[in-house]
């Protein structure tokens, strides 16, 4: 019976610490995964909840700029190229990502920092581009309390860029690490979880650039827009009349 129950300890993980082989070769979990990353799943899951209300929010009043002719217009402040470079950097990272993680797992130690810098350098650029977007948007007029567009874009955009800073910060750290000598080969779960997180910041911003930049929108002409405010302002004194 002591040797059943210590065999069935031993298959279970229970006791070897010290080996570093009994948890990650037996995920505490029932779904065979390593409790640390199925937390992480869990939190990405919240998440893309989080930003699924954002984007919804988003298509909800996209076009009432136009509808209510307070510019600046999407149509025409929207520079879909620019954006498309800084879409692929973005995506090049989840690239040198997988490649900093496969080192890792290889033992090749110098090849994962010079691959895990690179995702650091090129989520960097990325995060710069956009800081530079925001203020030639600002600059151009529009902002949070300009018009409904303003305020949606700059929440779900700056949202994301501040998930992707998050996201630096936490490659860095690692990097740190693996200079001191902390993140080794059989560390590798560190950097995979790491790696889905940036993974998942990668494919929102693919959702993120398809609605937002890739999407028309409708084009209004001058005069429409100065009828569309003539009726808000005619509204507005109706209103104000009745009630006040």
């Amino acid at each position: 019976m002591a040797q059943a129950i210590a065999e069935q300890t031993q298959a279970a993980g229970i006791g070897h610490e010290g080996t570093g082989h009994g948890h990650a070769d037996h995920p505490p979990t029932s779904l065979g995964i390593n409790h640390r990353k199925l937390l992480m799943w869990m939190f990405l899951a919240s998440d893309c909840m989080f930003f699924g209300s954002l984007i919804a929010t988003y298509m909800i009043y996209r076009g009432r700029t136009e509808t209510v002719g307070n510019g600046p217009f999407p149509s025409n402040i929207l520079d879909i190229p620019y954006t498309s470079v800084s879409a692929f950097v973005l995506l090049m990272s989840s690239l040198t990502m997988v490649l900093s993680l496969g080192a890792l797992q290889r033992g090749d130690l110098r090849g994962s920092r010079v691959w895990l810098l690179a995702t650091a350098l090129l989520g960097t650029i990325f995060v710069g581009g956009q800081f530079f977007e925001f203020t030639d948007f600002y600059h151009q007029g529009l902002s949070l309390q300009q018009n409904m567009f303003g305020a949606t874009f700059f929440t779900l955009t700056g949202f994301h860029g501040a998930h992707v800073t998050i996201g630096i910060i936490w490659l860095l750290t690692l990097l740190f690490v693996s200079l001191r000598g902390g993140l080794k080969q059989e560390d590798s779960l560190d950097l995979e979880i790491a790696g889905l997180y940036w993974h998942f910041v990668d494919i929102v911003w693919v959702v993120i650039f398809t609605l937002v930049y890739l999407l028309p929108y409708k084009q209004m002409p001058k005069e429409g827009a100065e009828h569309a405010l003539n009726l808000l302002g005619t509204g507005a004194h109706i209103i104000a009349t009745i009630f006040f």
